[in-house]
């Protein structure tokens, strides 16, 4: 608490930026994880990492400063075994977002994107999603823009006949 008995908001503006990007950035870490609880949790560590730099932060560029925490972030929980364990689990539907679930075809695009390995899903997302360039995704995954672009490339062939039919299944969204 403050002096003048108030809870700490943190540096200027961090207040302010939260509450504007909350919504995107859920939005975002949901398409990450393919998972609405994850990404609750992905967004708050991402924030509270954030909170701590925030003051070197230039202004405009702290949702991209947070997306960078979050893909940082969500690496970081790949390379953990229990993080391997429940990609293979199904994700539940949110009733939360109802923009998340308005269509069948995002649900079955949701699905089929799940099927991916992480670093193919991750690229798409933020290619596609964040309308993000290869150099900026190369930089934000540690890797090359040639691996993007390879990575990209074996995601959409992936996905292609995922969509063109049925071939997605019901359980890994299992209502």
């Amino acid at each position: 608490m403050s002096i003048d008995g108030r809870a700490p908001t943190g540096p200027p503006g961090f207040g302010d930026f939260v509450a504007e990007a909350l919504p995107g950035l859920l939005r975002f870490g949901h398409v990450l994880t393919g998972d609405p609880r994850e990404a609750e949790d992905l967004v708050q560590e991402a924030l509270a990492r954030s909170l701590r730099r925030w003051r070197s932060v230039r202004v405009g560029d702290g949702a991209a400063y947070v997306r960078q925490v979050m893909v940082n972030t969500n690496i970081t929980r790949w390379r953990r075994w229990d993080a391997r364990v429940r990609l293979g689990q199904s994700a539940e539907r949110s009733t939360d977002d109802p923009e998340l679930l308005r269509t069948d075809e995002r649900d079955r695009l949701r699905r089929a994107l799940l099927q991916l390995p992480v670093r193919q899903r991750t690229v798409i997302v933020l290619r596609y999603y964040a309308d993000l360039p290869d150099q900026r995704i190369a930089q934000m995954m540690q890797t090359s823009p040639a691996t993007v672009r390879s990575q990209a490339a074996r995601g959409l062939a992936a996905l292609r006949p995922m969509l063109a039919s049925e071939a997605v299944p019901r359980e890994v969204a299992s209502d």
